[in-house]
C-alpha cells in the first residue's frame, strides 16, 4: 500500500500539468486506459503499483489536496492475504469515519475487481450521508462491480469516478 502511495505521489508531479489542460467536468464519470498493459501476476506488487499508478495520475482532476490516497486492495485467498485486507479494510473504516476533507481523493484498485468492490461497499458502509461531498473516490475494477460500487457510494455525496481495467 505504502509504495502504491508513493508511487502515485511522485506521479502527480508530472500530472500537474496536464490536469491544469483537462476541461472534464468533475461530477461526469471518466473512463480511460493506461499506457501500461495490465498486470497478469496478481502478486506482482511493482507492475500493478505502475500500472494503477497511471489511472490514479490520469483522474486526478479536481483533486485540489496535496496527494492522493490510493488503496491497492490485496486479491489472494492465503492468510497473510486475508490478514492485510483486514487491516487495511479497518483502517480505512476509520478515515471513513472520521471524514475526509473536501479535495482529496481516494483512489481503490486491486488485481480482484470483486475483491476491490467488497473493500469499497464495506469501507463506506459506516458513512454519513453527505458527508463526503467534494471528495473525488475513484474506483478501478470491472464493469460487472461499477454499478454495485456507485450504488454503495450515491448516499456519501462524493464524486465518484469509475475507470474500467
Amino acid at each position: 500500500m505504502r509504495k502504491f502511495l508513493i508511487a502515485a505521489t511522485f506521479a502527480l508531479a508530472g500530472s500537474l500539468a496536464l490536469s491544469a489542460c483537462n476541461n472534464q467536468d468533475d461530477t461526469q464519470q471518466t473512463t480511460q486506459q493506461a499506457a501500461a498493459p495490465k498486470p497478469t501476476n496478481p502478486n506482482d506488487a511493482q507492475a500493478w503499483n505502475a500500472y494503477l499508478g497511471q489511472i490514479v495520475q490520469n483522474n486526478m482532476q479536481g483533486m485540489t489536496a496535496e496527494r492522493p490516497y490510493a488503496y491497492l486492495v490485496p486479491a489472494g485467498d492465503d492468510e497473510d492475504a486475508k490478514a492485510k485486507y483486514d487491516r487495511q479494510l479497518s483502517n480505512v473504516q476509520d478515515v471513513i469515519a472520521r471524514g475526509v476533507l473536501p479535495g482529496n481523493l481516494l483512489a481503490f484498485a486491486g488485481p480482484n475487481s470483486t475483491k476491490t468492490a467488497d473493500f469499497v461497499t464495506a469501507a463506506f458502509a459506516g458513512a454519513k450521508p453527505g458527508s463526503f461531498k467534494d471528495v473525488i473516490v475513484l474506483f478501478i475494477g470491472d464493469e460487472a462491480d461499477k454499478d454495485r460500487v456507485m450504488t454503495a457510494l450515491q448516499p456519501t455525496g462524493a464524486t465518484v469516478r469509475f475507470v474500467a481495467m
